[in-house]
């Protein structure tokens, strides 16, 4: 598999603070990669630098071999790079369809002149959102609550509605920074065959994730940092024999395998 997001000697500082320091990654198009790490450890300021929200004090960040370093969010996400985070995002007070139906403004033409004139080409912006829309919630299994509100919705549903906003924007890589927080096992196991499904239709996923369970059973390679700096990275396997992710996740004396079965 070729390279989608490549990272460089990337390095974060804020004032004396170094969270992020020198940190080499590279993620296969196709795979399921997973950032983990002890709170505190840098992987979401990680993500921030690779999606934009915060430039990189020194390093650089390719997709697919374009140079997105200290490009701004809509930039990065216009390149093809969608995310979540770990709060869920959704407009509560709309319907599931319409927040899906959000995802879709980086592929409209028109423009607020269009909308509020109604022209051709504004009518033809709507009709093929509405389509789309509905086909990305046929596809992830969410077209039975379209139109409920999203705010109303069970949690675990609430986080598949924000993957599923994020795919209407077509993105060559999806970002999911804490996807199964807050969740109770039976949404955490409904989530990772989501993910897995996901993957299988040929999206190539990232996350950050604290449940060592999910991330052992859901990603193919792991990279895992601490203090800002990666101490292992490779399958399942290579991470949970690693002394040092042993000293560093789990505590001293804890053997990994018990940790996630």
């Amino acid at each position: 598999m070729s390279g989608i997001l490549r990272a460089n000697g990337v390095c974060k500082y804020f004032g004396g603070l170094k969270a992020v320091e020198n940190v080499d990654m590279e993620i296969a198009r196709g795979d399921i990669f997973g950032i983990i790490g002890p709170n505190g450890a840098g992987k979401t300021t990680f993500f921030n630098i690779c999606t934009g929200i915060y430039g990189p004090t020194k390093g650089s960040v390719y997709l697919e071999e374009e140079e997105i370093t200290g490009l701004s969010p809509d930039k990065v996400a216009a390149k093809g790079m969608a995310r979540t985070f770990q709060n869920i995002q959704l407009f509560k007070y709309l319907t599931v369809r319409d927040n899906v139906k959000i995802g879709f403004h980086l592929h409209t033409k028109t423009r607020l002149l269009d909308a509020i004139l109604h022209t051709k080409a504004y009518q033809q912006d709507e009709k093929m959102i509405q389509e789309a829309s509905e086909a990305i919630l046929e596809r992830v299994g969410l077209i039975q609550y379209r139109d409920s509100m999203a705010g109303m919705l069970p949690y675990g549903i609430q986080r598949k509605v924000e993957i599923a906003r994020a795919l209407a924007i077509e993105p060559k890589l999806l970002l999911l920074d804490e996807p199964a927080a807050g969740m109770n096992p039976q949404e955490t196991m409904e989530l990772a065959e989501f993910i897995k499904s996901l993957n299988a239709e040929g999206h190539t996923i990232a996350l950050i994730e604290h449940d060592m369970k999910f991330v052992m059973n859901t990603c193919n390679r792991i990279l895992v940092l601490n203090f800002g700096k990666k101490i292992c990275e490779g399958t399942p396997e290579v991470v949970k024999a690693d002394q040092g992710v042993h000293e560093a996740y789990f505590g001293k004396g804890i053997i990994a395998g018990e940790a996630v079965k």
